[in-house]
């Protein structure tokens, strides 16, 4: 009891030996009482550690790769030739259950098709989907990054260029593709194991 009584009083010194209104009282006290610094609050080792934890999430958003991505979701490629009709490749997307595919002539990556690009460049323009084929809507520039970028770098690359879809290409070698929603619940992920490691050490006190 002493003890808290006399951090407060301690707080109170503190206080009034900072504003200008109470240094008068204060100058009648001690200076060793005078010229304590107030008691460290409680806690405070909480926050440093939560703090700690928020910058080894933000750091391994900033050096961990896509590769990593790749690796937990796999490599698989679905993909469509230039001359597939956009009906096709729509209900290729539908089967798949995936919101775009890649556009392959032979071996090499010439774009991606959306269902967006449908949307926008064949539905309201009032073309025929079955007449159409995925290389009359192609855009001719390809944004794609490498297994070496980083998480950061991929989602600075579909934010800059307005995409959702982003193939990864080692040379003219395809390895994957990933969406903003794998780097959405790769980051969701990292904010959760960070909250569980601050969990563990509240925890482990």
């Amino acid at each position: 009891m002493e003890t808290v009584l006399f951090r407060s009083f301690a707080a109170r010194l503190w206080y009034t030996n900072n504003n200008p209104c109470d240094r008068q009282q204060a100058d009648l006290l001690s200076p060793a009482i005078r010229n304590q610094s107030p008691p460290r609050e409680s806690g405070s080792g909480f926050r440093s550690e939560g703090r700690s934890a928020n910058r080894r999430k933000n750091k391994m958003i900033a050096t961990v790769t896509v590769s990593s991505i790749l690796s937990a979701k796999g490599s698989h490629i679905w993909s469509v030739k230039p001359d597939t009709t956009v009906f096709d490749a729509i209900t290729t997307m539908a089967e798949r259950n995936v919101g775009a595919l890649l556009v392959m002539d032979a071996e090499k990556l010439v774009g991606v098709i959306s269902e967006r690009d449908y949307t926008r460049k064949v539905a309201l323009k009032g073309r025929s989907s079955r007449e159409t084929t995925v290389g009359e809507i192609l855009s001719t520039h390809v944004v794609s990054a490498t297994p070496r970028h980083t998480i950061e770098d991929c989602m600075r690359l579909m934010t800059e260029n307005r995409v959702r879809h982003l193939p990864i290409v080692e040379g003219e070698k395809v390895m994957g593709i990933v969406s903003i929603g794998d780097l959405v619940n790769w980051t969701i992920s990292a904010q959760h194991a960070a909250i569980e490691q601050l969990e563990n050490y509240i925890t482990g006190l």
